[in-house]
Parts: C-alpha cells; structure tokens; sequence
C-alpha cells in the first residue's frame, strides 16, 4: 500500500487514481507544494497520492492544518508555480509529475519514487534499459569493460542508463553514443548545472540525442545527499544494473544495493569478485556473475525481456548464475 516504507506505487493503483483538477493544474499545485519549507518531499507523493489531488494537500498547508506556519495566499503560490513551469518549458525542460502519463511508470514501483523530475532530450517508455555503472577513478581495464558492455549494449537497441559521473559513466556514456545508440543520463544536480564540469558539452550532446534526467530543481548543486538519491531513481528506471569496477565506498555499490531492493537484478564481471562487498552480493538472489561481455549481454537481454512484459515478475527473486 502507498505509503508503507519499501513499497512504491503499484501501476494498476495508478490507473484507479482520478485528480479533482485538471492535470496543468494539478502539476502546478504540486510544484507550489514541493516549494513549500516544511513540506517533506519523501512524503509528498504519498500525501497527494492518498488525498487524490496535489491542490487539496496544498490547500491544507495553506489553512495552517498541517503546519503551524501556514504559507497564507493560495493563489499568490499557484500563480509562481505556474509562472516557474512557463519559464522551465521556453528553455526546453519537461516537468513531469508523478501522477502523469509522461511521468516512466517504472519509478513509480520503487519506494524513492521522486513526486517530480525534470528533463531534457527524448522521453520514451525504455523498459529495455540496463544501468551501467561504476567507478569515478576508473582503471584502464575498467572503462575498456564499460566501453565494450555500453557498445554492445547500444548495439541490441538496449538503453543505456549512467550518472555522468566521471569514470565509468562518462565511459559508458560516450561509447553508446559512437554506438548510434540511446543513453539516459539520471544526474546529481539541476538541468541547468553539470557535474563534474568538464561533461558539460557530453551533458549537451546526451540532451540532443538521448534523455538527460533529475530529480532536482533546475538551479540544484550537487551535495553529497544528492548523488545517492540519484542513484535510488536509476536504479528504479533500469531493468537492471551492471556494475563495472566499485569498490566499498562508492556509489556503484550504494546503486547495487538499492538495485536488489527494487527487485531488479544485478550484473557484474568476475573481475569486481575481488572485493569483499562483491563476493558477499554475489551469493545473494537477483545477482548475476558474469566471465566476458558475450555472457553478460546474453543475460541483460534475458532480464530486459522480462521487463519488457512488466517489472512485476523482476520484484521475484532471481537465481545467482555462473559462468
């Protein structure tokens, strides 16, 4: 049920939800809400969720019910809502609320389910998507892996899913792109800023020939709660998730843990077994461990098959294979 922590919004419970308003007015209700100083945004799709409308619960903060500051004119904060969605829309920014069709239906299965995300580029359903994923301090022989895992990836017109990070996103990233395939690059800041600074001309190029993807407000810095948030909603957007080369205190990991709690599967080469978490990851259901790229993509196809049916039979558990 909505708002039980571990649970996210179940597809079929979306379909029963009816708004009282129209939905550009109901997204704008939302985004005045989400402004608001008080207002917690891990509890916020829940709220809206169980009231049926972004304008009743905004309504209810106004009225001071919830709230011993109420935020006073009503109008006043839906007119600056609006005003801030014209102004996202003429720089070519999408703003989807969770309640829309446009919103991916894969992150509403995941307990992190942000209430809104901003984008740039091509929004599209990809349910045959794979996050690959690892690493800011690369190796050689670790962004050769990404390269080639992104490259083949891209090759079977699956998406590829990465931070933009430096390392192994960046390597993952690029290789799709000389691929002529889809990347999807979910970051840790606003649209309007690029970490590390020297990907903004990648973050341009994913923009124009893929989706860039946040979860922030467009003007958001990176910090450092943001990155693992980041990393709960592409592990939610992916199928699955590769993990090329992480070790303990990484965000790869962080991504491998989230990922398993979603109930989506876990690839990594034999090569990662060399750390401790690994090993220990490896015994779990839903963990793959694979020799060489041939073996790693035949099982990405396998689970993104799946997830094209529906991410309802990825919530089961998976049996760890070898190779």
């Amino acid at each position: 049920m909505i708002g039980q922590r571990g649970y996210g919004i179940r597809w079929s419970e979306m379909d029963s939800i009816r708004f009282v308003e129209p939905i550009r007015a109901e997204k704008a209700a939302l985004i005045a809400l989400l402004r608001q100083p008080q207002v917690r945004w891990a509890d916020v799709t829940a709220e809206v969720f169980d009231a049926g409308s972004a304008s009743q619960v905004l309504d209810s903060y106004v009225a001071g019910r919830d709230t011993l500051f109420p935020v006073g004119d009503l109008d006043r904060v839906l007119r600056e809502a609006e005003q801030e969605i014209l102004g996202w829309e003429a720089e070519g920014i999408g703003i989807h609320a969770f309640f829309e069709p446009s919103y991916p239906a894969q992150l509403r299965d995941i307990h992190e389910s942000p209430p809104i995300i901003f984008t740039r580029g091509t929004l599209r359903d990809d349910l045959r998507a794979v996050a690959v994923v690892g690493t800011r301090q690369a190796s050689p022989r670790g962004v050769g892996i990404a390269q080639a895992v992104a490259t083949a990836l891209a090759k079977n017109e699956v998406t590829v899913v990465s931070g933009l990070a430096a390392g192994i996103d960046t390597a993952a990233h690029v290789a799709t792109l000389e691929a002529g395939g889809r990347t999807v690059a979910v970051i840790g800041t606003g649209l309007r800023r690029t970490y590390p600074a020297a990907n903004a001309e990648l973050q341009h190029r994913i923009s124009q020939r893929g989706l860039v993807l946040s979860q922030f407000w467009p003007d958001g810095p990176p910090t450092k709660k943001t990155f693992p948030m980041r990393n709960a909603v592409m592990s939610g957007y992916a199928a699955a998730t590769v993990v090329v080369e992480a070790p303990w205190r990484s965000g790869a990991r962080i991504q491998a843990r989230l990922a398993l709690q979603h109930g989506r599967p876990v690839v990594m080469p034999r090569d990662l077994l060399a750390h401790d978490w690994a090993r220990e990851y490896a015994e779990r259901p839903g963990v793959y461990v694979v020799d060489n790229t041939d073996e790693l993509l035949a099982v990405a196809e396998e689970l993104v098959a799946e997830a094209a049916e529906g991410l309802e039979r990825l919530r089961k558990p998976s049996a760890v294979v070898q190779f």
